[in-house]
Parts: structure tokens; sequence; C-alpha cells
């Protein structure tokens, strides 16, 4: 999983280079904005896995030992991610 998470951010912060290279150049706004979306879409999809590790391990060994105000915690990390 830890592998998986490092090689995709890896792959964003490469985009992320690439469309600073492209401002640099001055490229068309359009082009951009295209890998711009694409550098979010990835984000939000290592968001994805992380989140549900989170809940099918942390969370999880937390509701068992007793703490259920985690629940709070998972509630707020979901209103940030559907935003």
């Amino acid at each position: 999983m830890q592998a998986d998470l490092q090689k995709r951010l890896n792959r964003v912060i490469g985009q992320l280079g690439g469309v600073k290279a492209m401002l640099d150049d001055n490229r068309y706004c359009g082009d951009v904005l295209v890998q711009l979306a694409a550098a979010e879409s990835a984000v939000r999809s290592i968001s994805s896995r992380l989140l549900q590790n989170h809940l099918e391990t942390c969370v999880v060994e937390q509701i068992q030992r007793g703490n259920v105000e985690v629940v709070d915690e998972v509630m707020q990390l979901m209103r940030k991610f559907s935003r």
C-alpha cells in the first residue's frame, strides 16, 4: 500500500512539474488546464485509497478498542473529501 501511494504521489509531483514548465513556456491555457485536471484526479484517487485504508485499519482498530469518538473524525474527513 505504502509503495503504491508513494509511486502515485511521485507521478503527481511529476505532472505538477510539467504544469509548471508549461506555464513557464507560456503554453496554451487549455492545455495547462487539462494537465491540472489530470493531476487533481490523481490526487483524489490517492486520497480515496488512503481514506479506505484508514477506515479498514485505524478506524476499525479504534472502534474495537471502544473509541467511538473516531466516528466524528471520520465524518470530518468525509466532509473534506466530498467537496
